[in-house]
């Protein structure tokens, strides 16, 4: 009896692998949305650089689609990274740095996964983040660089350990490395070694590659940055360090994506590529009298414009047809309830967890998503704003001091995202209302932070 048991479980598990997809998540940290040498947009040159240098990234959009309105959950790394890890927004699992949510005590991707599939093996290397309170391995990762940080892929204090109070401002604009600059070569190689550990060992597996890069510090190798000094001026306020930096960030994507076409796991392998939020507005040593790095958006990391929140988002995989543009509105929140669909998860998802399967737009890109409040949201009450995006719209909502709403601004973002001077809350009253009314009613559902309960930064004595 016990011996057909343990082949009942044998042939149960054979089943569950044989067709499960393999998922490999790249997210890179302050990159922004048209900080390629492509577009995210059919045919618009002016959202990409003809300076940078990303021809990995661009050969991963080319081979699946390319989200044109895909943003992250948050303007800032630790909530998104939250966001991700349990497909909730950052109104309801904290939207800085220190927050109550346990991410450990929720359903995460490993989790999600395993319980679509306990053959499933899953891995973290890279940035996990700043404050998470839980742990890769508490959230249900196999293997992992542990509680890694921004220091850990160098800042000013670990890069200039002899000096006191090391600062962007008062240290060098960028960092020579030439073995293993910001980690990119390490990270990469973990995730290459464990994509082929668990693919010869027949499991299915995730493995969720942080990149520190482009976060600063800057750290690039000479030989890089010397092919970027002979190539001139840079098309935008940043350096020809930071470029030379988001090359070699581009060659570890291509690195992973040659292990998987090595490993011959391409046609059974999901590859998701997004950043934790937009890029910064200024980067050391940068010439703020060029272009803005985030040309054309309007904003910059921090904020809740399109500059601080929409990425470089892009899926690849199997029944996915390449070259493809999406215009519907997606976040980083959505990847949890997408991965457990295409590992075959049937049981329904905790009602906390906000994100909706992305599984019908690999299908079709024009199909209607089921999402719940037809809207995504963001929300950062420490810097007295929030967002909805609804369709072509996005509300802008800003609050006084007692957290009450203090103004509005109204947008349309689908075809031409830039907001600066296109306003027009004025003109659509019913329209601001409605859209206002959803994102308070959603705010106040989850139990929000609010202005009151972000703690106030104390002042540093002169």
């Amino acid at each position: 009896m016990t011996s057909r048991i343990l082949l009942c479980l044998l042939l149960t598990s054979a089943l569950y692998s044989e067709d499960a997809p393999n998922f490999l998540l790249i997210l890179t940290d302050d990159q922004g949305w048209s900080q390629l040498s492509d577009s995210m947009v059919d045919r618009d040159i002016n959202a990409m650089s003809t300076y940078l240098e990303t021809p990995n990234m661009n050969r991963l959009g080319a081979s699946g689609i390319r989200f044109s309105s895909g943003y992250a959950p948050a303007p800032l790394c630790t909530p998104t990274r939250r966001s991700i890890q349990c497909g909730t927004t950052a109104a309801r699992s904290g939207s800085e740095f220190k927050s109550s949510w346990v991410p450990a005590d929720h359903l995460t991707i490993p989790k999600a996964l395993k319980q679509a599939n306990p053959d499933y093996r899953c891995a973290h290397f890279g940035k996990w983040g700043e404050q998470m309170i839980s742990t890769p391995e508490d959230c249900g990762y196999d293997k992992s660089d542990g509680e890694t940080g921004n220091a850990t892929g160098g800042m000013p204090n670990t890069l200039n350990p002899d000096k006191k109070g090391a600062n962007h401002n008062n240290t060098e604009p960028y960092y020579i490395d030439n073995e293993d600059p910001k980690l990119t070569k390490s990270v990469t190689e973990s995730a290459v070694d464990f994509m082929k550990e668990q693919s010869g060992a027949g499991h299915p597996f995730y493995v969720q590659t942080s990149f520190y890069a482009q976060h600063l510090s800057v750290v690039c190798s000479e030989e890089m940055l010397r092919k970027y000094k002979e190539k001139g001026t840079p098309d935008r306020g940043y350096t020809e360090a930071w470029a030379a930096m988001m090359e070699e960030l581009d060659n570890g994507v291509g690195r992973l994506l040659d292990t998987i076409d090595e490993l011959g796991i391409k046609e059974n392998t999901y590859v998701v590529f997004m950043a934790d939020n937009g890029g910064r507005g200024t980067v050391p040593g940068g010439d703020e009298s060029r272009l803005p790095t985030n040309v054309p958006l309007t904003g910059a990391k921090h904020s809740l414009y399109e500059g601080g929140i929409r990425v470089p988002f892009m899926i690849a995989g199997p029944g996915i047809k390449g070259g493809q543009f999406c215009e519907t509105p997606v976040a980083g929140y959505d990847l949890l309830p997408t991965f457990h669909a295409l590992a075959g998860g049937a049981e329904p998802l905790p009602e906390e967890v906000d994100g909706v399967s992305l599984k019908p737009l690999f299908e079709n890109v024009e199909a209607k998503l089921d999402r719940p409040d037809k809207a995504l949201f963001f929300h950062r009450p420490g810097k007295r704003f929030s967002a909805i995006r609804m369709g072509h719209h996005k509300l802008m909502l800003f609050w006084d001091g007692q957290g009450n709403v203090e103004s509005t601004e109204l947008y349309v973002v689908s075809k031409n995202p830039r907001e600066e001077g296109r306003d027009i809350a004025s003109e659509n009253p019913q329209k601001v209302k409605n859209m206002q009314n959803r994102l308070l009613a959603y705010l106040d559902r989850v139990g929000a932070e609010t202005v009151q309960s972000i703690p106030k930064k104390r002042k540093k004595k002169k």
